[in-house]
């Protein structure tokens, strides 16, 4: 809890400071833009508004992310820091888009305007600011470990590089006649586009339901397999309901002659141990091997290699000798997303291998890994 309320005084804090300082560079670029008719000025105060309303979007979204896990919500509302990133990632397209069009109109109507030392002013103030606040927002994203931070940081460094290219454009209209700002306004708007595709893909991405992190997966196997009687694991999963906020599933393979208690015992170990060094809910699932049923465990020997000979990264987990009138296989394969053959077609494909070494009944269930 204490941790919940450092997060959300932290986020908070860094959400106001975003808000304070966009409002006053919006009100000062607006004020100097159409005193002097700068219209590339007053886009760029125009920007910072839309800056105010992402940090708004931010701190609103800190304040939902760390209510607690209710009726409605059983895994808690951490994931609407992504919705927060989406959001700043459609303020970054729209600015861009806006500054396309704005540099072209400069471009065609070829108007002079004038320009003052008090311009240049602002819009250097404008830059060290955005300058800081792309660095203050980068240290506390990365402690906190905040999406819509990170997009925030992100919204900052675009600012930056779109302020210098108003001051760049406001130099050369003042010392020439070639309507620079407009053209260096185009590339700009480009990397700025750009800079927002990456911000939605990505949020986009997490809500959508992003592969685990590989170093928290690597985590979770060593502590379940440094416990004693650990014979293998599958089926591994993490869920991500948001920053910070794990549940995971795994299936432990154990001796089956091993009392259930004392089972029980090493799961439940291995599932404190999870929560309390990497802060991941973990629940273990028994599987049991017998380890005495030889048959078994030459069959399923014989059973891998043939898996392995039809295709070299193919798993298998959950292997079971059913004896009866007719004896039957039953196991799970493991296959790579980028195996382009179909579940059926792998199906055949295996069952084929397994039957040139017994002739038994095959039933294998395709888990895309």
């Amino acid at each position: 809890m204490k941790n919940n309320k450092l997060h959300l005084k932290k986020g908070t804090l860094a959400s106001a400071i975003g808000i304070v300082c966009n409002v006053l560079l919006a009100v000062s670029k607006l004020a100097v833009g159409l005193m002097f008719g700068l219209v590339s000025v007053v886009a760029d105060g125009f920007n910072n508004l839309s800056d105010c309303g992402s940090s708004v979007v931010t701190l609103v979204a800190f304040r939902i992310s760390e209510k607690p896990a209710d009726k409605e919500h059983p895994y808690g509302h951490r994931r609407v820091e992504y919705i927060a990133s989406l959001v700043t990632g459609f303020f970054v397209l729209f600015f861009a888009v806006g500054l396309v069009r704005e540099s072209i109109d400069k471009i065609i109507s070829k108007v002079l305007p004038e320009t003052s030392w008090i311009v240049y002013l602002v819009l250097a103030i404008s830059v060290a600011v955005k300058a800081a606040m792309f660095v203050f927002y980068r240290i506390v994203a990365r402690n906190l470990q905040s999406d819509s931070l990170k997009a925030a940081a992100t919204d900052s460094l675009c600012d930056c590089i779109a302020t210098t290219a108003v001051i760049v454009g406001v130099l050369v209209l003042q010392f020439t006649d070639f309507p620079a700002d407009g053209w260096i306004g185009i590339l700009v708007a480009l990397f700025v586009l750009w800079q927002g595709v990456k911000i939605v893909k990505d949020a986009s991405s997490k809500l959508l339901g992003q592969a685990p992190n590989a170093d928290l997966l690597d985590k979770i196997k060593a502590v379940i397999c440094s416990k004693d009687g650990i014979i293998g694991i599958h089926d591994l999963r993490i869920y991500s309901y948001g920053n910070d906020m794990f549940f995971s599933t795994v299936h432990v393979e154990m001796d089956a002659n091993i009392p259930s208690l004392q089972a029980h015992a090493v799961l439940d170990e291995i599932e404190h141990e999870v929560k309390d060094t990497l802060n991941v809910a973990l629940t273990a699932h028994f599987d049991p091997v017998d380890l005495q049923d030889r048959e078994a465990l030459e069959l399923e020997a014989s059973v891998r290699e043939a898996i392995e000979n039809v295709q070299q990264d193919f798993g298998l987990h959950d292997f079971r000798l059913v004896r009866g009138v007719r004896n039957k296989l039953i196991f799970d394969v493991e296959v790579p997303y980028s195996c382009n053959k179909s579940d059926e077609m792998l199906r055949c494909d295996l069952e084929r291998a397994v039957r040139g070494i017994v002739d038994y009944e095959v039933l294998i269930t395709i888990e895309r890994k």
